[in-house]
């Protein structure tokens, strides 16, 4: 429970009850100054908030909308779709806050909507934002793949399914042999107390639910493209997420520390238990668990990225964590370990440009400041420096709700190297160092998990950004897609992207339980 708020039932509706800051109630007076007036109403005020719909009587269900000084404003919201209430909802999840979802909630939207050419590419051009106003809420249903069902890719190439029946699917590592490792996880919990409704809807969409917390082996024997062999590898992991293996010592990124295991490449199994070299800050709403890691060259380094646990900090959580919303450095062995890079909210994909020193990240920036803002973002990442979050966005564009707050780090704030389309929740990063692909298509996949905190969708799909001299050097192309069946409905979900040793690729689909094998036809 946050706040002092709790749910009451009855029914046909669920309530939740918390107490609002003056900053929660300016934002809900800004919304009853839109057009949200209608029969099903969500009433707030500084004491809290319900859900009524015409002919029920009130009494009882929570602070009174007339008579009562915690209870200032009434007026209602009218439903759109999959329901004002859960606008409401997640524009107070920046703030800790869940409240009220009306019953027999359907999707928002009956029109996909792609993002704006503009917000992709090396200068994208952002509109205004729009703080305070209700976010896009567009949860879609999972169906899953029918079977001889596949993504598609671009002529020449040709999609299989290198596995299926796997629990949530995140991201991949192939090992020196070719083995697969698959890391299977997935959001456990909200913090809070969720109305029923609006837990329905993270479920239906994949995002929450029992987590697998485990690694499996996948070995194509035969070399016909499908792993014919499975095996699991650590269980009670806690999130596994990011992989690495450095000579006998596999690396596993949990969501709240860094574990390494005694491995040898060609066993189908570990043995022995785990040993913590570094720990990570875990927790917080915003449920920014995965963890990934990487190594420089020679294996003396090792980067992990870690996620903010808020959405844009209005609460000082992560300035009180300065590990949090960052790329951490650390030696082999979990010690030295240093802030490598800050003000990136989300980093979750990072891979090094073939033939530099560089390393690159694919950032999911912040919510509720409009459909088309805030892009998601590759960049470079530079030793040091400053990319904004939560004080500024996209470079020195000013957080209006951080209005003045750090100019010293808004000045100092690096513009990324290229936008991504709003929302996309681009999560896969692999540079592509085959020579199975045409030139054409040898610079950075990315996987875009897909929107669900958007009106109509944005992402699903792998899409592939040209390289050139280690700069991305053109627009946006997309690789793989076919992951949404309708405006209201998908068959999964992309995220880890990764390469096996023939060049061929392998996308984990995590709502789809799939590895997808990505192949340049003869």
């Amino acid at each position: 429970m946050i706040g002092g708020g709790g749910i009451r039932r009855r029914p046909g509706r669920h309530t939740y009850v918390p107490r609002l800051a003056g900053r929660q109630v300016a934002a809900l007076d800004s919304l009853r100054r839109g057009a949200w007036v209608g029969d099903s109403k969500t009433e707030a005020g500084r004491g809290g908030w319900k859900t009524r719909s015409r002919g029920h009587n009130d009494r009882g269900a929570g602070p009174s909308a007339s008579g009562s000084k915690r209870n200032r404003s009434s007026g209602g919201v009218r439903s759109r779709g999959i329901s004002v209430a859960l606008s409401l909802a997640l524009a107070t999840a920046s703030v800790g806050l869940v409240v009220v979802l009306a019953d027999g909630a359907s999707s928002q939207s009956t029109k996909p909507s792609e993002p704006p050419s503009t917000t992709y590419g090396p200068s994208p051009k952002l509109p205004p934002p729009k703080a305070g106003g209700p976010p896009g809420i567009n949860f879609r249903t999972v169906t899953g793949w029918n079977p001889g069902e596949t993504p598609r890719a671009p002529a020449g190439f040709g999609v299989t399914l290198f596995a299926g029946a796997l629990d949530n699917p995140r991201w991949l590592y192939v090992l020196p042999n070719g083995d697969v490792l698959v890391a299977e996880a997935r959001t456990e919990k909200l913090s809070g107390e969720i109305p029923p409704p609006l837990l329905e809807g993270f479920k239906r969409s994949g995002m929450l639910g029992r987590s697998a917390n485990r690694i499996t082996l996948l070995r194509d024997a035969d070399g016909d493209g499908r792993a014919e062999v499975r095996e699991t590898f650590p269980t009670n992991l806690n999130q596994p997420f990011g992989m690495w293996l450095r000579g006998d010592h596999l690396y596993v990124a949990n969501t709240d520390a860094v574990v390494r295991f005694r491995y040898r490449v060609g066993d189908r199994q570990i043995s022995g238990p785990g040993e913590k070299i570094l720990d990570l800050p875990a927790g917080g709403y915003n449920n920014h668990w995965t963890r990934n890691i990487v190594a420089n060259a020679d294996g003396s380094k090792i980067y992990v990225s870690v996620g903010s646990q808020t959405n844009v900090d209005e609460e000082q959580l992560d300035a009180k964590e300065p590990r949090r919303a960052a790329i951490l450095e650390a030696n082999a062995d979990g010690s030295g370990m240093r802030i490598f890079a800050t003000g990136l909210r989300n980093p979750n994909g990072m891979d090094w440009a073939p033939g530099t020193t560089t390393l690159w990240t694919v950032v999911n920036e912040r919510d509720l400041l409009g459909d088309d803002l805030v892009p998601d973002y590759l960049t470079s990442v530079r030793d040091g420096a400053f990319y904004g979050w939560p004080y500024s966005y996209y470079g020195q564009h000013e957080d209006p709700r951080h209005k003045g707050a750090r100019p010293d780090l808004v000045a100092r704030a690096i513009a990324p190297d290229y936008a991504l389309g709003p929302h996309t929740a681009s999560l896969g990063l692999r540079f592509y160092r085959g020579r199975a692909f045409p030139e054409a298509w040898r610079g950075a996949f990315i996987g875009q998990h897909g929107s669900w905190n958007r009106s109509s969708f944005s992402g699903y799909k792998v899409i592939h950004v040209p390289f050139r001299n280690g700069r991305p050097s053109g627009p946006p192309q997309d690789f793989l897609t076919g992951f949404i069946a309708s405006p209201t409905t998908v068959r999964g979900r992309p995220v880890g992207v990764t390469e096996l040793p023939d060049g061929s690729m392998l996308v984990a689909d995590d709502a789809g339980n799939s590895v997808w094998r990505v192949r340049k036809m003869d």
